[in-house]
């Protein structure tokens, strides 16, 4: 008998294993509602689809609401939060027709450049100190991204360029995330981004307004859902899992998407977009990963400076 011999029963996954399947899991919803864009893309327009996106995010908020009452609503910055509203919808509208107008894989291929922007706006705008490591990858990053557009060598698609904007207008938002997040919970910042978002979304779509039909409205259904749950599973993953374990697995959304592609609307990314994207994708995990380093390295050194340091002095 072996019932009690330690070792022999069912083992826990640990918190980055389930961290990773989580990634991998908002990877395939992801890819999930970006396939649905594409189906519904032709007859509904990309302002009333990011419309019923944050409709169904917001039935989704809706148990949060009852839980904590109109409590979650109370905030600090309203202005900023309005600003971070208008660049939301900003970059969910560009990145909804792109996705509809150039195939899904190249995309979310470019999509990745999202995390480049990023670092080149934190030292603009919040003034953080960038040495050369994360330099080099930032600019090898940007390197990838020529390496699917390959200007000089074929004809720059330009809606291909409305995915770069669409992926600037993203890192724009994260900085304002990154503001707020010093005054507002996460919880507050979010509630207010999908009260925003959907009477923002209603007033021009009414303008350009399509009936979907009953196969249409199901598809926008898989669009709202996936797109929350994917929100949601990612938000899980980071929680329980270190960022540079997780990130890795992040890169699953191009497989996934490219089989969408390929399996729905007869698209075989070429070479050059894989190639461009592993590019891009490791630029943006090595900075991730040596964020995280830097990070570690100062909580470090914080504990040991209090006890190492001699009162009234510093070296």
């Amino acid at each position: 008998m072996t019932r009690g011999i330690p070792g022999n029963g069912p083992r826990r996954l640990t918190n980055a294993a389930r961290g990773a399947l989580l990634m991998i899991v908002a990877s395939a919803f992801f890819s999930a509602m970006v396939g649905g864009i594409r189906e519904v893309s032709a007859s509904i327009p990309s302002i009333e689809t990011v419309f019923f996106r944050n409709l169904f995010g917001l039935l989704a908020l809706s148990p949060l609401f009852i839980r904590q009452g109109l409590g979650v609503l109370r905030a600090n910055r309203y202005g900023l939060l309005f600003v971070r509203g208008c660049m939301a919808l900003v970059f969910q509208v560009t990145w909804f027709y792109a996705v509809s107008v150039v195939p899904v894989a190249d995309a979310v291929a470019l999509s990745f450049t999202a995390p480049l922007f990023t670092t080149v706006l934190a030292i603009i705008v919040l003034k953080e100190v960038v040495r050369i490591r994360r330099w080099t990858a930032t600019l090898l990053g940007f390197a990838g991204a020529l390496l699917i557009l390959r200007p000089g060598f074929a004809e720059i698609d330009p809606n291909l360029l409305i995915v770069i904007f669409s992926a600037a207008g993203m890192a724009a938002a994260f900085i304002v995330i990154k503001i707020l997040s010093r005054t507002e919970s996460s919880t507050t910042i979010v509630a207010y981004l999908n009260l925003f978002m959907v009477p923002a979304a209603l007033i021009p779509a009414l303008f350009v307004w399509q009936w979907p039909t009953a196969q249409e409205f199901t598809w926008l259904v898989v669009v709202g859902v996936s797109g929350t749950c994917a929100h949601l599973a990612m938000t899980k993953a980071f929680a329980i899992a270190e960022t540079t374990v997780i990130m890795p697995f992040d890169f699953t959304r191009l497989p996934f998407t490219a089989l969408i592609g390929y399996l729905a609307f007869g698209e075989v990314p070429d070479i050059w977009t894989w190639v461009g994207a592993a590019v891009i994708f490791s630029s943006t995990f090595y900075i991730t990963h040596r964020e995280a380093q830097i990070e570690r390295a100062a909580a470090a050194r914080r504990p040991r400076a209090r006890h190492d340091e001699p009162s009234g002095e510093r070296s």
